[in-house]
């Protein structure tokens, strides 16, 4: 910790709120509030945690998140790359001594060398997350100048690689102060404006870093600064600090503004902020459960056949449960039906052709030099066949996957407008009927990216005749075998395509099926909380009042 924090007791900050946040959840309880379930969690992580304030590094893919990280710390820590790169939550924070400690999902904890931090932390060494890791935290004492502090590296999320519990958007109600990267070359995208929208529930600061500025001119610089205030003024009528960064040129003087006027402060008043960006979030839990409360004060005021007329004009037929899982249901089938033909197609259209043509060709290169008998030839063969075939078809996976993913943004795209539809129906249902709109929604659907499929060849014979080999004169007949197996590999070549096609089939359609269960979840728990509310606030008008005069009395001390 730095000085200013040496007299400041954990529990000074946050003793106001140890005994509200558990308030809150035990209302949310009270009265089935499970949309609030999330928020809640980060509040409480908040406070438990060694009251550090994560200023989080968030943005699209390639936006130059983790090179910025990298160009702060001063060393390159962690793994960058023309491809999505970061593939887990990386926070890096002071410490008295140089480590890495990797924090798995199943509770495990080992101590690794920093220099292998990418092996945790990489999407090439660990794709997928296929080792299971949570949160890489680095603790280095280059970094006491920011004690109190933690950046945290997240991975982009404009990339298709969002995993469960370790992605972005899921990580986002964590965030104490978010520094958004926004490459300079391109402009503001809706994704970005909805980013926002979303941080400004769970943090008062955000601040705008445009990064790649080495790209422009310093007259376009200009003019890029200018278009993004004029651009964030007109969608939220506020002003965001907007900073310039170029890992490339000029780094040390962007870096030092950033330094001196964003991480600096909030390094030294560290107390003030860190009481600020708890109060944000939890004014956002109290307005939000604010809202749900005023539906249940609402049906409780009416008599009892008037409040089941409420509920069935509220969860009418067009939020009807059965009716929203049929259309789910249907966007899932009608996309995994889709999805062998759409990569079956895009291989056999780029791949197919070129792939039997450069491995007859690198055959008939190779073969020449191969020795022995008819065994010993077949042997070579397949292993070469084997390894070419893997080196070949494992680079068309790595590099091509991309293409293979229409179904599942179709069916990511598709998903997502029906829980809006289904949101946005609801709340009209709501306004219509009781003259009040619920809060925000906060739900996402995420993605994980399938994993990378095995390589298999099938045998060279269909028996076993290198069994016979001694039988077998090489000189007289070895021009037929070396046909037969030139002959072999254009069909070969489709076998492992359409093998490669239908693992990816079943890996793509695997995360569409992840996808429908997350959606469908939301929707039950969302009705659950609706009808809750509705049907079990008889007779406890008073209650409810009180309760809700109780989180307005909160609320207005934060605001006093």
């Amino acid at each position: 910790m730095n000085s200013a924090l040496k007299d400041v007791s954990p529990h000074s900050l946050t003793k106001p709120y140890q005994s509200l946040l558990p308030r809150i959840r035990d209302i949310c309880d009270q009265f089935h509030i499970v949309s609030l379930n999330r928020p809640i969690e980060a509040c409480n992580n908040l406070l438990s945690q060694d009251q550090l304030i994560d200023v989080a590094i968030l943005g699209q893919f390639k936006a130059g998140k983790t090179s910025f990280l990298n160009s702060l710390i001063g060393k390159p820590i962690l793994p960058v790359g023309v491809t999505p790169v970061t593939t887990t939550i990386t926070r890096i924070q002071y410490g008295t001594e140089e480590r890495a400690i990797i924090r798995y999902f199943d509770g495990r904890e080992s101590e690794e060398d920093i220099a292998l931090v990418g092996e945790f932390t990489s999407e090439t060494k660990n794709p997928a997350n296929q080792k299971n890791v949570e949160v890489v935290d680095i603790e280095l004492p280059s970094l006491k100048q920011y004690a109190g502090l933690r950046f945290v590296d997240t991975p982009g999320l404009g990339s298709i690689y969002k995993y469960h519990m370790e992605t972005s958007e899921n990580w986002l109600p964590e965030v104490g102060t978010a520094l958004l990267a926004i490459s300079s070359d391109r402009p503001l995208a809706e994704n970005d404006l909805q980013l926002i929208r979303e941080l400004r529930r769970y943090t008062p600061k955000i601040v705008i870093l445009l990064t790649k500025v080495d790209l422009l001119s310093l007259e376009q610089q200009k003019e890029v600064v200018h278009f993004f205030r004029r651009a964030l003024q007109r969608e939220f009528r506020e002003e965001f600090p907007i900073y310039l960064y170029s890992t490339r040129l000029n780094t040390e003087g962007w870096k030092q503004k950033v330094e001196d006027e964003v991480l600096h402060p909030l390094s030294i008043n560290w107390e003030e902020e860190f009481e600020s960006i708890l109060q944000h979030k939890i004014q956002f839990l109290i307005k939000a459960c604010l809202g749900y409360l005023e539906i249940a004060l609402k049906t409780s005021l009416q008599a009892d056949h008037d409040r089941e007329q409420l509920r069935r004009q509220i969860l009418d037929e067009k939020v009807n449960y059965e009716l929203i899982r049929q259309e789910i249901n249907l966007i899932t089938r009608e996309n995994t039906e889709q999805t062998r033909a759409l990569i079956q197609n895009y291989l056999e259209k780029f791949h197919q052709t070129p792939l039997k043509k450069k491995l007859i060709g690198r055959l008939l290169k190779e073969m020449p030099a191969w020795k022995g008998n008819l065994s010993k030839l077949t042997d070579q063969y397949e292993n070469w066949l084997k390894e070419t075939l893997a080196e070949e078809i494992g680079h068309i996976s790595r590099t091509d996957h991309k293409h293979f993913f229409g179904t599942l943004k179709k069916a990511h795209a598709s998903l997502s407008r029906s829980l809006e539809n289904f949101r946005a129906l609801l709340n009209q249902n709501i306004e219509r009927v009781l003259g009040i709109r619920l809060a925000e929604a906060e739900w996402k659907i995420e993605v994980m990216e399938p994993q990378q499929p095995d390589i298999r060849i099938s045998r060279t014979f269909d028996f076993h005749l290198t069994l016979f080999w001694f039988l077998i004169p090489m000189v007289i007949f070895r021009p037929f075998f070396e046909r037969h197996y030139l002959n072999q590999l254009p069909n070969i070549v489709e076998v492992n395509l359409s093998r490669l096609a239908a693992q990816w089939e079943d890996r793509i359609n695997k995360v569409i099926g992840e996808m429908k269960k997350q959606a469908l979840k939301y929707v039950q728990d969302e009705l659950d909380t609706i009808d809750s509310l509705l049907s079990r606030a008889h007779g406890q008008s008073d209650q409810i009042r009180r309760t809700m005069d109780e989180l307005k009395g909160q609320l207005a001390q934060f605001n006093g």
